[in-house]
């Protein structure tokens, strides 16, 4: 039986990976791997994460299973950092643990799913995996183009997208930095979304898994909240993995939003079993190392103070890159506005391999690059690059 199944093809950016790893040259340049890199290329442990394994292997006194719902003070110590301290609706609002925010993802799109929604809507180009979710649940997917061409979102596609769908259909929306364009909505694109969905009666899931990475922490989570105050039913995606530096160690949650504090219990005991059904139990390591961080004032200032200083040097980047004007064909100075680990630059496929074989530069086959994968110490050689291949 197992032999009649068809192979799959190799996951794009773990073939690129080895092709970067089998290049001898030694100024090439990594811009594939959606991790964070510092100005020297190194994706260090977080110093506040570092004390905080030294205090769980200190303290921990059990391995035991917690169940399904995995670290609820972790779920807890989140709240205020997502929905800041005057949330208006944190009584509406439960949550669980989920292996990092594709797990997240999975459950809120396996809850919406059982709760009877049609079609989940979502912009293109996303996240490749929000696609591949979608089709292994067997959910219906609509979609509408993100990126405008000027640079901003695409409000006029997401409005034709709102006014076609069904009242029972679902939207997923990025919360900052979008993956893979940058491009995120503006407040008053918050606002109006709101508007839109408020008045056609969708369920907003929502997917933040770079909070702090853009404009900040307050600002990157603005518009859940503003959606999440304004709307009776939400679900929220949450990913660990970027800001606090856990990627290997799968750290997410999701939250569910209901109208009232009264149907919490019925829809948590749906996301336990969907969650028990698919990985019985989530990680508990690098969770318990981020309650510690939360509970502990000196590691969360350490933790923001880090993270702050993530974010200055990738929009450093995005500054300097936006400097160089237009490379070749290619015009870099929307990248200041945009946010994030990631921008999309429109190349040929030619183009791409272009920049792989003569210049030791690898990015996706897509055009996205990691904006962190650049350095004060090899942007200059990106852009000569670019600009010899594009022009």
């Amino acid at each position: 039986m197992l032999a009649q199944l068809t192979q799959q093809p190799p996951d794009a950016l773990l073939a690129l990976i080895k092709l970067y790893s089998a290049d001898d040259r030694a100024d090439k340049i990594d811009l594939g791997v959606g991790v964070y890199r510092t100005g020297e290329g190194d994706t260090p442990v977080f110093t506040s994460i570092k004390k905080a394994e030294q205090m769980l292997v200190d303290r921990q006194d059990s391995k035991a299973y917690l169940g399904p719902e995995g670290d609820m003070a972790f779920v807890e110590a989140l709240k205020p950092i997502i929905f800041g301290k005057d949330f208006a609706r944190i009584d509406c609002i439960d949550g669980m643990q989920t292996p990092g925010g594709t797990g997240g993802v999975r459950l809120a799109a396996a809850l919406a799913k059982a709760a009877g929604v049609g079609r989940i809507w979502m912009g293109t180009p996303s996240w490749p995996n929000h696609a591949q979710i979608m089709k292994d649940l067997g959910v219906e997917v609509g979609t509408f183009n993100h990126a405008a061409e000027d640079g901003t979102a695409d409000m006029a596609a997401l409005r034709q997208a709102v006014a076609d769908a069904a009242p029972n259909d679902a939207i997923l929306l990025h919360g900052c930095c979008h993956n893979p364009t940058g491009i995120d909505y503006s407040p008053a694109d918050w606002k109006e979304i709101t508007g839109l969905l408020a008045d056609k009666g969708l369920l907003p899931i929502l997917d933040l898994a770079y909070q702090g990475l853009g404009d900040g922490l307050e600002d990157d989570a603005a518009g859940v909240r503003m959606v999440m105050e304004a709307l009776p039913e939400a679900l929220m995606a949450y990913s660990c993995d970027k800001n606090f530096g856990l990627y290997r160690d799968r750290v997410g949650a999701v939250y569910m939003m209901g109208e009232g504090a009264d149907c919490l219990p019925r829809i948590a005991s749906n996301g336990a079993a969907l969650a028990r059904a698919n990985w019985s139990m989530p990680p508990d390591h690098g969770a318990a190392a981020v309650r510690m961080i939360l509970e502990d004032e000196a590691l969360t200032k350490e933790w923001k103070d880090e993270l702050e200083s993530m974010r200055t040097r990738i929009n450093q980047v995005r500054a300097r890159l936006a400097e160089a004007g237009v490379a070749g064909s290619i015009d870099l100075r929307p990248l200041a506005d945009q946010r994030g680990l990631f921008a999309v630059l429109p190349l040929s496929k030619d183009q791409i391999a272009a920049m792989r074989s003569d210049h030791a530069i690898y990015m996706a086959g897509s055009g996205r690059i990691n904006i962190a994968g650049l350095t004060m110490g090899n942007i200059d050689k990106f852009i000569k690059a670019l600009t010899k291949v594009s022009g």
